[in-house]
């Protein structure tokens, strides 16, 4: 059993990574194993609506080939679980997480709603506003997927006000523990 997480910050030791390492202690500890991809400062490219993926139906991206997105999908894929994590930019994604939703929505839908049935969740981490509107904006991605997202005890979010650590938010990180718990309870459900 495995939960893939894509990191859509372009700081790579940020605090979306650090919220994600949170629920991947939660997901260890229950014996699922984890991998963190690096998404944000990439070379993860737009959609480029050119429907190739569409008339090939494997769940692959041909129009914008030489970027990271295919290796991506196949790691998506083989998972048992999906995370993507963002911080707030202006109330929203990172634009390379929005590159990720949208590309391997298109491809996954196009390729036989290769999602469904994962269980999968969005996280998000903002200074002030907007984390919900992240997390809403990636859970569109897994919804449309026919997925299956787990809760927490709260919005999947942590704030990390001016001092900018997460490790202030004691919600937040808790909130982060819970889910991890929930994603693997979940999983090992499937998976019987």
């Amino acid at each position: 059993m495995k939960v893939i997480a894509f990191n859509g910050s372009p700081k790579k030791n940020g605090n979306t990574a650090k919220a994600l390492k949170v629920v991947f202690e939660a997901l260890n500890k229950e014996g699922i194993e984890t991998e963190l991809v690096q998404v944000g400062n990439s070379s993860i490219k737009p959609c480029i609506a050119c429907y190739r993926c569409k008339e090939k139906k494997d769940g692959f991206c041909y129009g914008t080939e030489n970027d990271i997105l295919n290796e991506c999908l196949k790691k998506i894929y083989k998972s048992d679980g999906i995370i993507i994590g963002s911080p707030v930019y202006f109330g929203s994604l990172t634009s390379e997480t929005k590159a990720l939703v949208d590309r391997a929505g298109y491809c996954s839908r196009n390729g036989g709603f290769l999602l469904k049935r994962k269980v999968c969740a969005g996280i998000a981490v903002a200074r002030r506003q907007g984390a919900d509107l992240v997390v809403e904006q990636i859970h569109n991605l897994f919804a449309a997927n026919q997925c299956i997202i787990p809760c927490s005890a709260y919005w999947n979010i942590a704030l990390s006000g001016a001092s900018g650590d997460i490790s202030n938010d004691e919600e937040g990180i808790n909130t982060f523990r819970t889910l991890g718990e929930n994603m693997a309870w979940l999983i090992k459900k499937i998976s019987i």
